[in-house]
């Protein structure tokens, strides 16, 4: 029993709180589906990345064999399954015989609840569908769940410092740069990367929203109806 009533008073303050998981979600608008990875997407992962384009500014081809995915799929689900992050497969809707088939994937990770921010990332589109509706309506459904679902009050994205295609299209987008870090992550080889660094806050998703909205035909094609 504790004779000191403060004592007592502290502890309870200083315990603390277990952040909130991420639950596996699919999203949707009425042109892609971000559907929750799982293995049984290991092949057509691998047929959507397996392009040299795809992983120029990347140490490794994570799409070359399923052999090299397997492991890169296990830990993103194994991770899913903490409720640390949120990777997903994309899918096209738009042609009936393509509704099956991934074409790409990303995810929300690096999870911080307690600051409400996460990152968004591990992102590669098949190239016959980069340029397309893909990217916007993929970026539109993560960050609206970011900021309207988890309530996340940053959202971080990064690239390599060369990848001018990537930086060209996270600024197109809204993401507002914020400069280079130096040595920021290491390769699996041993090399470490220059990272730009981009972000989004919750004062910016407003804006955000409305230029990811005003790239489709029309507002509507970002909804989804249930059938």
């Amino acid at each position: 029993m504790l004779k000191n009533p403060a004592l007592k008073d502290f502890l309870i303050k200083s315990c603390p709180i277990k952040p909130l998981p991420l639950k596996a979600i699919t999203l949707e608008t009425r042109l892609i589906k971000l559907v929750p990875l799982t293995m049984q997407h290991l092949e057509g992962y691998c047929l959507a990345g397996n392009y040299p384009q795809v992983w120029q500014h990347m140490p490794i081809n994570r799409c070359q064999s399923q052999e090299i995915a397997k492991p890169w799929l296990a830990e993103a689900i194994k991770k899913m399954d903490q409720g640390l992050e949120l990777a997903f497969v994309i899918i096209n809707k738009v042609s009936e015989k393509e509704s099956d088939t991934v074409i790409g994937s990303t995810r929300l990770f690096r999870y911080n609840d307690n600051d409400k921010t996460i990152e968004l990332g591990h992102t590669f589109i098949t190239p016959d569908f980069q340029r397309s509706h893909v990217n916007s309506h993929a970026k539109y459904l993560m960050l609206k769940h970011a900021f309207e679902q988890l309530k996340m009050v940053r959202v971080e994205i990064c690239t390599h410092e060369n990848n001018q295609q990537s930086r060209n299209a996270i600024t197109r987008i809204g993401g507002q740069f914020e400069g280079i870090l130096r040595k920021h992550r290491r390769a699996p080889n041993g090399d470490y990367r220059n990272t730009a660094l981009f972000s989004i806050i919750d004062e910016d998703w407003l804006q955000v929203k409305q230029q990811l909205l005003a790239t489709g035909k029309s507002q509507e094609e970002f909804m989804h109806v249930p059938s």
